[in-house]
């Protein structure tokens, strides 16, 4: 039972820390994003293909989590965006507390969309909020496609899915049938859009929906 006591006063911890966290954010007209997967689905790199194709329509800021490194903020860095990187150095998740310390280090008057990359773990991160408007899962075919119904907390947070390394089902026995089917059972509100960072596939059509998300959030 203390157990259970712990765990529960965790996450209560959490969602009054984001709830702060969150009034501030509306407060500088953020659209913010939870961007969440497992390790190598390649969500860095989407999130490098749509900031080169909106950095110039919309200020975007990024804080990056991961367990130890710079190397995901490096990237984002050269794309000429703000960027803050969180290590947290074993923890498989980002919290409330540590998107109040990133948040002070980014200039929040010239920022329109913020890009919260969490750690790359499909169990933890889908029970912390972080004050999203927003959550996109990534998977990438290279993962199998059973996933979702092993992980299923993830899928059923998730407004958009996006099933990445598309390019890459050939040689892989990933079924997109079975996929499709399973996030509907799942999910059946969950956008789903396929895309490549090799080929470009889907990273206009994501870039658009992305614009039209921002827009109903912030109509001038």
């Amino acid at each position: 039972m203390s157990s259970v006591k712990v765990v529960t006063n965790i996450l209560k911890v959490n969602d009054e820390l984001t709830q702060e966290n969150k009034k501030l954010m509306n407060e500088k007209g953020l659209y913010v994003i939870n961007l969440m997967s497992s390790p190598g689905s390649g969500k860095t790199s989407i999130l490098e293909k749509v900031i080169a194709k909106l950095k110039d329509e919309v200020k975007i800021a990024v804080i990056e989590g991961d367990l130890y490194t710079t190397k995901d903020a490096e990237r984002i860095e050269a794309q000429g965006v703000q960027v803050v990187q969180i290590n947290t150095e074993g923890g498989c998740h980002l919290d409330g507390q540590m998107i109040r310390n990133a948040l002070s280090h980014l200039n929040l008057d010239e920022t329109n969309l913020l890009v919260i990359e969490n750690v790359g773990n499909l169990i933890c991160p889908a029970s912390f909020k972080l004050g999203e408007d927003l959550i996109i899962t990534v998977l990438s075919t290279t993962e199998g496609n059973d996933k979702p119904l092993k992980y299923p907390r993830m899928f059923e947070k998730s407004e958009f899915v996006i099933l990445n390394k598309v390019d890459l089902v050939p040689y892989t026995n990933f079924n997109k049938d079975e996929f499709h089917k399973d996030i509907r059972e799942i999910n059946p509100r969950a956008k789903v859009i396929e895309t490549s960072c090799v080929t470009g596939q889907g990273i206009d059509e994501l870039c658009s929906w992305l614009k039209e998300k921002i827009s109903i959030s912030n109509p001038v």
